[in-house]
C-alpha cells in the first residue's frame, strides 16, 4: 500500500469515528449533522480554492487545499457510505486503459 492510502485509510477511519461525536467539538460531526448539500457545497468550494491556487501557480496553496479537498471528497463518500476501497477498485480498473478509451467507453446519457 502507498503512503498516499495509508494516510487516506487513516483519514477515513477518523472521520468514520468522528461523524457521531459531539458537532460542538468535532467538525466533522458538525459537517455531517449539517447534511449531504452542505457537505458537498464545501467539497466544491475546496475544489475551486485548488484550482485557484494552481492559477496563481501557488504550489503550497495546491497542496493546501488539496489536502482540504481530499479530506472534503473523504467526508462526503463516509456519508454516501462508500468505502475507500470502492474508489481503490475502480482506480485499479481503470489502471492500464487510456483515459480517452475509457472516457469514450461510458455510458452516454
Amino acid at each position: 500500500m502507498t503512503a498516499m492510502s495509508n494516510a487516506l485509510d487513516r483519514l477515513e477511519a477518523t472521520i468514520k469515528e468522528r461523524r457521531s461525536a459531539d458537532p460542538d467539538t468535532s467538525y466533522v460531526a458538525k459537517l455531517t449533522a449539517r447534511g449531504r448539500a452542505k457537505i458537498a457545497q464545501k467539497l466544491g468550494e475546496e475544489a475551486v480554492e485548488t484550482v485557484i491556487a494552481a492559477m496563481e501557480n501557488d504550489r503550497l496553496g495546491v497542496v493546501a487545499e488539496s489536502a482540504d479537498l481530499l479530506f472534503h471528497l473523504s467526508l462526503l463518500l463516509a456519508d454516501m457510505n462508500v468505502p475507500l476501497a470502492d474508489v481503490y477498485a475502480e482506480l485499479d480498473r481503470r489502471e492500464g486503459v487510456s483515459g480517452l478509451a475509457e472516457k469514450a467507453a461510458r455510458p452516454k446519457e
